[in-house]
């Protein structure tokens, strides 16, 4: 009787630490890839600005260059990736980044496609450049802020990322 009751209790702590569906990642890889067009502007503005050593992620339409690689420990859909930043325009318009020494986390999966692909590319000490296309970015709504009633992003816009990332948290 004793072993019988140990070994239920052994099942049901072994049981409780198994995953609930609700701890599972939320997010899946989207096939998204840029139209001909969209691809077009990106290779237009690398092209037009000299920038060598760039490479296409799969038939994406969206291009990479990999200032340092960083070490192995490279983030996944759902990790948290704690992360330096700028993100511009085609033009040069800095719409967002980090100062400093400042950080800021996100999760893997609840980004732009273009992030959620790009960052699994670097580990920790990583730093990437990316050229995301539209559809791989804001799309067609852009992002649209309704304090000021302007876009921060336009419709349609290429964007261009500095990250390096900081740590990953799995």
């Amino acid at each position: 009787m004793k072993y019988v009751v140990g070994l239920l209790m052994a099942v049901a702590m072994l049981s409780a630490c198994k995953k609930k569906n609700s701890e599972e990642c939320p997010y899946s890889a989207e096939n998204t890839s840029a139209s001909a067009q969209e691809e077009a502007v990106v290779t237009n503005y690398i092209a037009a600005n000299n920038i060598t050593g760039t490479t296409e992620l799969g038939t994406s339409g969206m291009y990479y260059v990999i200032d340092a690689q960083g070490n192995t420990n490279k983030p996944a859909l759902c990790n948290t990736v704690v992360v330096k930043y700028k993100g511009q325009l085609a033009n040069g318009t800095i719409f967002d980044q980090t100062t400093g020494t400042s950080t800021a986390s996100f999760t893997l999966g609840s980004l732009i496609e273009g992030w959620n692909r790009g960052m699994q590319l670097v580990g920790e000490g990583g730093k990437i450049r990316l050229y995301i296309p539209s559809s791989l970015g804001y799309g067609a709504a852009g992002s649209f802020n309704p304090n000021t009633g302007l876009y921060t992003i336009p419709q349609n816009a290429m964007l261009i990322f500095d990250v390096e990332i900081v740590t990953v948290y799995k």
